[in-house]
């Protein structure tokens, strides 16, 4: 017997509002009911419905949860502290999933870029980018995108579902496999960060990115710090409050334009919410502070946004808006048919000086995996795009 849930089912462009409406959790064609990404309650409820006693399976969702999340197990089977004629029956009953692998790149620079699929066949993407000091993973929340932002090759292609939280949750989780980071310990990971930050926009999809990043930071699981959690939205003003009082994550806002003409141009939602009504948002964001500032994500377009005259008016609206901020100066990550050109590195510099100048941070973001298309905006879900420079996964192959 299939179980309840509430999942989001706004897809419309431009709409703030999140339809909530309860719908089946759906079973696999074999009947069987995925139990990644479900909440505790909804393990044990499906247990129940699956014939088990309430005590009864309440142990069994404390004991499959610690296998799933904190121990990264894909087969009942390895399940030592669960009966072993209790294990077969879980099998014919649920499956524990992660994304299919279409195709798994690596990078000159060490950053890797996987191509998944969904089980009704739709391609999205995801990756990883490690530092000496940090290794971040970037994921999707849609397939697709409505924002249409002109200098993101995403922003190109036409939304076409929400992802579930499975299909977030299981980004996390395929990662860790490939880096060998089971069981799941709060020291010495790879995998230290988690920016929402890959294709979508992860408010249009609020209630399962809400969800998802509950199970990835639950302490007895996955057990990842809100502060390690970045959530990027190009400007979706009515759900930025809700996002911080329910995931409490840092924000990060793509601004990339001061101007009301050119933010028009290249990050269209400004249409609807402008920049004065978004920087009054962030200036409201629950949890702000001088140490826990927003970080404000610029792309860097030559003789569209990065004149002095823009670097100084950047400047006047932080002030204005007293926002503790980062700015992030992201080059231009040029794609096929872009409309755009990267700034000059000089420029690039001068701007970043001025923003220096005024006491605020202003770091000039260096461009990761390039040569595979996995750099910032070249992100677009298209199993045919492989250049020559890439080298196969071989944990994935």
């Amino acid at each position: 017997m299939a179980l309840t849930s509430s999942l989001s089912g706004s897809l419309i462009s431009g709409q703030a509002e999140v339809q909530v409406a309860p719908r089946i959790l759906p079973t696999r064609q074999d009947g069987r009911i995925d139990l990644l990404g479900l909440s505790r309650d909804q393990i044990r409820q499906a247990l129940k419905e699956a014939g088990l006693e309430e005590k009864q399976a309440k142990l069994r969702t404390k004991q499959l949860w610690h296998w799933m999340y904190n121990r990264g197990a894909v087969e009942f089977e390895v399940m030592t502290d669960i009966a072993k004629t209790m294990r077969p029956w879980l099998a014919e009953r649920f499956v524990i999933s992660r994304p299919e692998v279409v195709t798994a790149q690596i990078s000159v620079d060490g950053t890797r870029k996987w191509l998944l699929k969904t089980d009704d066949g739709h391609d999205y993407e995801m990756v990883f980018i490690p530092d000496a000091d940090r290794g971040t993973l970037c994921v999707s929340s849609q397939i697709g995108c409505t924002l249409n932002c002109r200098f993101c090759n995403t922003g190109t292609m036409k939304l076409v579902r929400n992802l579930s939280v499975g299909e977030i949750v299981g980004q996390i989780m395929l990662a860790r496999d490939s880096l060998g980071e089971w069981p799941s310990k709060p020291e010495g990971r790879l995998l230290t960060n988690v920016v929402m930050m890959g294709m979508g926009e992860p408010l249009y999809n609020f209630d399962n990115v809400r969800d998802a990043l509950k199970l990835v930071m639950d302490g007895d699981g996955i057990a990842l710090s809100r502060r390690r959690i970045t959530l990027s939205t190009a400007g979706v003003v009515p759900l930025m409050a809700r996002a911080g009082e329910e995931m409490g994550v840092n924000l990060a806002v793509s601004l990339h334009a001061v101007t009301k003409t050119v933010r028009d141009e290249i990050v269209p939602i400004n249409k609807k919410y402008g920049i004065e009504e978004l920087l009054a948002a962030c200036a409201a964001y629950p949890g702000v502070n001088n140490a826990r500032r927003i970080t404000f994500e610029y792309v860097m377009l030559k003789d569209k946004n990065d004149s002095e005259e823009d670097a100084h008016e950047l400047v006047r609206l932080l002030r204005y808006y007293r926002l503790p901020a980062k700015v992030n100066l992201i080059p231009f990550n040029a794609w096929p048919e872009s409309p755009y050109e990267c700034s000059p590195a000089e420029r690039i510099a001068r701007f970043s000086d001025i923003i220096f100048e005024a006491g605020i941070s202003a770091p000039v973001r260096r461009t990761r995996g390039q040569d595979i298309m996995a750099a910032c905006g070249q992100l677009k879900s298209a199993a045919e795009r492989q250049p020559r420079s890439y080298v196969q996964d071989p944990s994935n192959s």
